[in-house]
């Protein structure tokens, strides 16, 4: 059995990629590619490419997709790695899988197939999966056992989004979970997408969650990055940070996963740069373009992110059908005008608050 121990977790920028679609609900293959590209930026955008997660419809799409999409997105991420070349200067992108599935039996077989095909991470949200009722056990026995069966171990991260939990009684894992879960070779960290109190109680454990390595929180909810990271002044300030440090110790975030990167990779990636810099001026200049954004989503109407992120593609010219998954709310023409010209906007703001290189650029641009 080969350690994991050697696996650290990747700082920075996760972007939970879209799943690309047909007016038909069938998987675009050469839509999935660019949108990978176009997250990647050269350089400039992801750390981690994060495959069929909840941004990409992993609930509403079928097991074989899912899969497609993992296999497609660590493709290009190895082929990204290879331009880089011997020498190059940081590290290189990791390509992480998404292997939750409804049951338990397709989460394994999931995992199983990240493996295969070369997956740096595997992320699993326990709470999502219907006959998982102890977390711990799952990982511990099942997960575990697979692994062990492998020649290839890969490390795995948890996921914690009261969104997609099946008990809504019991939204999160618990902290005391976690640092049983923690004690596994594999696994390394995990992605809180919730409010900062319940991130805090994350933080504030981390200490103890991992007696042998690095254990990695990363922040779901991404525009809390600049309420955590921002920088305080005068003597309120000071105790502001001792607070700060005392909630975080052992546990500050090293990463925030953000489903708006799918169209402002560039702009997310110096949203993180200028956030763990304690820049608070930048800070505030590339805060407003990303409110903007959310701004824009939130009037095309509730639970319309996904539909909004696969219009924002569309419109810089990196896929050509911004069809969402059956289940999945959608644009009606009018909402789509409107967003249209909200997004045209953000991009003007942010050609004139961030300006280059940190302005995304289209497939068009790139060439």
């Amino acid at each position: 059995m080969r350690s994991v121990e050697e696996a650290r977790p990747c700082p920075g920028l996760s972007v939970p990629v879209v799943t690309a679609l047909d007016g038909e609900g069938e998987f675009v293959d050469s839509d999935q590619r660019a949108i990978v590209r176009h997250v990647l930026q050269d350089g400039y955008g992801a750390d981690v490419v994060f495959a069929a997660g909840t941004t990409g419809e992993w609930d509403k799409v079928d097991n074989d997709v899912r899969q497609r999409v993992v296999q497609v997105c660590v493709e290009e991420v190895a082929k990204a790695n290879a331009l880089r070349g011997p020498g190059a200067s940081g590290r290189a992108v990791e390509a992480w899988a998404g292997v939750t599935a409804p049951s338990r039996g397709e989460t394994l077989e999931n995992l199983d197939f990240a493996i295969a095909c070369g997956a740096d991470a595997a992320v699993i949200a326990p709470l999502s999966i219907e006959n998982v009722s102890d977390p711990v056990r799952f990982l511990a026995r099942d997960v575990s056992d697979l692994l062990d069966a492998r020649t290839r171990r890969i490390p795995v991260y948890l996921y914690d989004n009261a969104d997609i939990a099946l008990d809504k009684k019991a939204p999160h894992i618990r902290t005391r979970q976690v640092k049983a879960m923690s004690r596994l070779d594999f696994v390394r960290g995990i992605k809180v997408s919730a409010p900062r109190r319940v991130l805090g109680n994350y933080t504030k454990a981390a200490a103890g969650f991992r007696d042998r390595g690095d254990f990695g929180i990363y922040v779901g909810n991404a525009l809390l990055i600049f309420d955590l990271f921002r920088p305080r002044s005068g003597w309120l300030g000071t105790i502001s940070e001792h607070w700060q440090r005392y909630r975080m110790r052992g546990g500050i975030p090293i990463g925030v996963v953000s489903g708006p990167a799918n169209p402002l990779p560039r702009e997310w990636a110096r949203a993180w740069q200028v956030s763990r810099a304690g820049d608070g001026e930048r800070m505030d200049e590339v805060r407003s373009v990303l409110e903007a954004f959310r701004r824009a989503a939130q009037a095309a109407g509730s639970k319309r992110s996904i539909a909004c992120l696969k219009r924002a593609l569309r419109q810089m010219g990196v896929i050509q059908s911004d069809a969402v998954a059956p289940g999945t709310p959608a644009l009606g023409p009018e909402e789509s005008e409107r967003f249209d010209a909200a997004f045209a906007r953000v991009r003007q703001l942010a050609r004139e608050r961030i300006g280059a290189p940190w302005v995304s650029r289209t497939p068009e641009e790139i060439a």
